[in-house]
């Protein structure tokens, strides 16, 4: 969280030490998660290769998409290198572009026994894919009306993450980047702005990591969790990125509760310079 500027333009502002254990439990809507990263299961060579990575990682939940995968399991699917009682899967629903399809997913999800927690993705723009905010905050609504616990994917902007949260959605998910750019959190300043004000659901930056050093920056801003898939799909060897993103997510956590020290403007000395002799 980012205290306010103090009247030198020496100093600048910093995150006071929020003294958290690192060590604690992420939760959502009750249920707790050692893991503070979340994967996805797409864009890798096959599911053997997706298995291995998930593993690596060390995440606990596991976002699938409900329009790519083979629910009937009449022929292999990705759920079949995914262990259920390992795994906490959470169905997203990629690829929706309406509301009404998002939440049509959403129920085909919960019917085919996936489970009633959802990932809403409403896209509204196809080149970017940023998110339809409105029709998320719609089938957010919608959703959690039918007993869903629902995460929403959606812009940084504070207005619409507090609309989200008053229409009931567990956590808070804004993106730090585009989906599967890779340019890392482009967007610290609203997300810091989110992390002050946003207390009362976990607040997951979505979208965007493209290495492990996004992951940790997103983390030390306070961010609850980090969610990403092509960060570790898309590299060379997605297994040992998938390693590095686990150390990322804890050592950005732990610095974050730490409390970094203060930025200035001019240098200090290591060692204190009283009592010696010149």
């Amino acid at each position: 969280m980012i205290g306010p500027a103090r009247g030198s333009a020496m100093f600048f502002a910093h995150a006071a030490p929020p003294y958290n254990d690192p060590m604690d439990p992420l939760v959502i809507a009750g249920k707790a998660f050692e893991s503070r990263l979340i994967v996805g299961t797409g864009k890798y060579r096959d599911g053997e290769q997706t298995r291995r990575a998930v593993e690596a990682s060390g995440a606990e939940m596991v976002t699938v998409a409900v329009r790519r995968v083979n629910l009937d399991r009449n022929r292999e699917s990705l759920l079949d290198f995914l262990d259920p009682e390992r795994y906490f899967l959470l169905p997203n629903t990629a690829g929706c572009y309406t509301a009404e399809e998002a939440i049509r997913a959403a129920r085909l999800g919960r019917e085919a026994g996936l489970s009633d927690w959802v990932k809403i993705e409403v896209i509204g723009d196809q080149k970017t894919l940023y998110p339809d905010v409105a029709a998320t905050l719609e089938a957010t609504r919608t959703l959690v009306k039918e007993g869903f616990t629902v995460l929403p994917y959606t812009s940084d902007d504070i207005v619409f993450a507090r609309r989200l949260i008053d229409v009931g959605a567990a956590a808070v998910m804004p993106l730090g980047a585009p989906i599967g750019s890779g340019l890392g959190i482009q967007n610290t300043a609203n997300l810091r702005i989110l992390r002050e004000m946003i207390t009362e659901v976990p607040l997951i930056v979505d979208a965007g990591v493209g290495t492990a050093s996004d992951a940790a920056l997103a983390m030390e801003l306070g961010a609850d969790a980090v969610l990403m898939n092509s960060g570790i799909a898309g590299a060379d060897d997605p297994i040992l990125m998938a390693h590095a993103m686990k150390h990322a997510v804890l050592a950005g956590r732990q610095a974050f509760c730490a409390g970094r020290m203060p930025r200035k403007l001019y240098a200090t000395a290591s060692s204190p310079l009283e009592g010696v002799s010149r």
